[in-house]
């Protein structure tokens, strides 16, 4: 009997089944035969079936059910009943944990820690080890009863976790922290975020080369008549500047009152005259510094310097630092009068110039900056060796006022030996915090204030010489479009301005105008 087609002959339906099921299983499918067993296996794929509005209601009846059996609650316990988990998958760091307790401090337990029935820690290790080390004996903490030790576990590996797949706004971020750092900046340090990671956020990572800066241009005061007399205080923003001398206790208490400074950068004069040895022998010319422009010796520019440096060292908090700046020649008079007053030699900074200025065998292109320390308690450091991006050396190398450039003619005409805004920027980034107090007691063109809002610091200048001042002011007035204030009259710069014209103009007060301003070393 000749067999049934499919049944046995080689050519059959078994055969075909065969061919299908093991051999197109072990290759893959090509051309139209790809397309047809793609099309069997979406035939073969399951149909969800519907779902039916009473299903949807029901699931979530008992998601309800469940939330309200599960109600956390937050209750308080003592310290010593907590008992941590049996193995730690992440430990907490001395920095996490000072954290902590800073803001525990600040604000109180927050966040309640997550124990099992037992008292045993789901989470919040680092949080119970900061309680105990500020000496709380309860704690609040919520007990999960309804999960098996299997979920506790995985339960710790999410809290770890998922915070890591959440990514930063950048922007929205940046923005955040200017305006904390506007409204309290003293919040910063509960952030958990260095001041050099927060200022790189807000502000970019420093620059290797800078830029020229518009703020360097100072404006021009050629013809333009004094306004500020001596004894003057301005308010600009959040900065003040008051026309004194910075060697007098009292300017200092009237400009700071019992506030603190966190760090000094200033550019004292190096006892040199001006004439002939600042600016070039070209049409720019200077007038004379106020003092230590070349008439005192040796031992008289120490004493100068060491006075200045104890009204300064009077009112520094303890640990700041100060940056002090002097040319080559005067260093030794500067460390003798410096050794006298502070407490450590930091660290000697060269600015290097990208050109040169004046000199005898040399040209001179650079300058030097001693950094001091006032006190034995930690000072501010941003910049930890670079480890938050703030990659800093004791070689900084800035553009000085004679390098050929726009606007290089108003600063010398200006101001003899204008620093720039960013060498000056760097150095508060470095070694002071948002919202903090940074004095410059020899103000000259007011970079050191300018310096300061732009990074969001308080600047305090002193400034013998009433044109340098008015400099200060225009300069920040021109930056910010905004008016300085008189402190004692409330009135602007103009208004001041005006009136003192007005009043000058008067043949009453000529003679008294023009003797004060000859008491003043115009």
């Amino acid at each position: 009997m000749t067999p049934r087609i499919g049944s046995f002959h080689p050519n059959g339906a078994w055969r075909r089944r065969f061919w299908e099921r093991d051999w197109f299983a072990r290759r893959p499918a090509e051309g139209e035969v790809a397309m047809n067993v793609e099309v069997r296996r979406r035939r073969q794929r399951p149909v969800p079936l519907p779902v039916s509005a009473e299903h949807v209601a029901s699931e979530a009846e008992n998601l309800a059910t469940l939330l309200r059996t599960q109600k956390l609650v937050v209750e308080y316990v003592p310290i010593g009943e907590l008992t941590p988990a049996p193995r730690a998958i992440r430990g907490a760091s001395e920095k996490q944990i000072h954290l902590l307790m800073g803001r525990m401090k600040e604000q109180g337990f927050l966040i309640p820690a997550l124990v099992d029935e037992a008292g045993r820690l789901i989470d919040g290790n680092a949080r119970i080890e900061a309680a105990r080390r500020i000496g709380l004996t309860e704690v609040p903490v919520i007990r999960l009863r309804h999960l098996s030790d299997v979920q506790k576990r995985a339960l710790t590996i999410a809290i770890h976790k998922l915070p890591e797949l959440r990514e930063w706004d950048a922007e929205a971020f940046r923005v955040e922290l200017i305006e904390l750092i506007e409204i309290d900046p003293d919040i910063l340090d509960l952030t958990g975020f260095e001041i050099a990671e927060i200022e790189i956020i807000t502000d970019g990572p420093p620059e290797k080369k800078p830029k020229a800066d518009p703020a360097d241009v100072l404006p021009d005061m050629t013809g333009v008549s004094v306004v500020t007399r001596l004894g003057d205080v301005w308010d600009l923003g959040n900065h003040r500047i008051a026309c004194g001398s910075a060697l007098e206790p009292i300017v200092y208490q009237i400009l700071l009152g019992s506030a603190g400074v966190q760090m000094v950068f200033t550019d004292p004069p190096y006892n040199v005259k001006v004439d002939g040895h600042v600016g070039g022998l070209g049409k720019v010319k200077h007038r004379e510094f106020a003092m230590a422009s070349g008439e005192m010796s040796r031992p008289e520019f120490v004493t100068f310097l060491k006075t200045a440096f104890e009204r300064m060292a009077e009112v520094v908090v303890d640990g700041a630092i100060l940056f002090t700046c002097i040319d080559w020649a005067h260093l030794a008079e500067m460390l003798e009068a410096g050794h006298a007053v502070f407490d450590e030699l930091k660290n000697i900074v060269v600015w290097a110039k990208t050109n040169g200025g004046m000199g005898s065998l040399y040209r001179s292109q650079h300058e030097l900056i001693p950094v001091w320390k006032k006190g034995t308690a930690s000072h501010v450091n941003n910049i930890q060796l670079g480890a938050h991006g703030r990659y800093r050396t004791n070689v900084w190398t800035y553009a000085g006022a004679n390098t050929f450039r726009r606007g290089r003619m108003e600063d010398l005409a200006s101001h003899p030996t204008v620093k720039p805004c960013a060498l000056v920027m760097d150095a508060i980034k470095d070694c002071s915090k948002p919202g903090g107090l940074v004095l410059d007691p020899f103000g000259g063109s007011g970079t050191t204030l300018i310096a300061a809002e732009k990074t969001r610091r308080h600047a305090r200048l002193i400034e013998l010489d009433r044109a340098y001042v008015d400099l200060t002011i225009r300069r920040w007035e021109k930056l910010t479009s905004r008016a300085a204030v008189h402190a004692e009259t409330g009135l602007t710069f103009a208004e001041t301005a005006a009136a003192r014209a007005a009043s000058s103009a008067s043949p009453a007060t000529n003679s008294t105008t023009r003797s004060e301003e000859t008491s003043h070393g115009e």
